[in-house]
């Protein structure tokens, strides 16, 4: 597979899974948060905001999907340096703080997003 194909796959996964967590979290607030063993923060303008936020992310790759050749800075952004810290932070709060295993389903799909991303960017084009 070219580079550039793997780009575009990695970017095309991403598009969904960002999408699909952020129309989630806005269309079924509780029934996500009750999925996941956690409450829902208060105020709920937080849940609201993060749910427009990974919506816009998972827009966001749909030019990489298709140019990812000229959206490499997009892909550096919000694939390692985002969901790597978002991996990151999920893995800390649960070590740290206790929180429900649940945090490591995110911990995990953010970190393996983050290295394929960043496997896909590395490779010889």
């Amino acid at each position: 597979m070219t580079a550039r194909r793997l780009l575009s796959v990695v970017a095309g996964i991403s598009l969904v899974y960002d999408l699909a967590i952020g129309l989630a979290l806005l269309a079924a607030t509780d029934q996500f948060a009750a999925l996941f063993g956690v409450v829902v923060p208060e105020p709920r303008l937080f849940v609201t905001l993060t749910g427009v936020f990974l919506v816009c992310v998972g827009l966001g790759y749909l030019e990489p999907l298709r140019h990812p050749g000229e959206h490499r800075a997009y892909l550096w952004v919000f694939g390692p340096l985002l969901k790597g810290a978002g991996a990151i932070i999920f893995l800390w709060d649960y070590l740290a703080n206790n929180s429900p295993a649940s945090y490591l389903l995110f911990a995990s799909s953010d970190g393996a997003l983050a290295l394929a991303t960043l496997l896909a960017l590395l490779k010889k084009q």
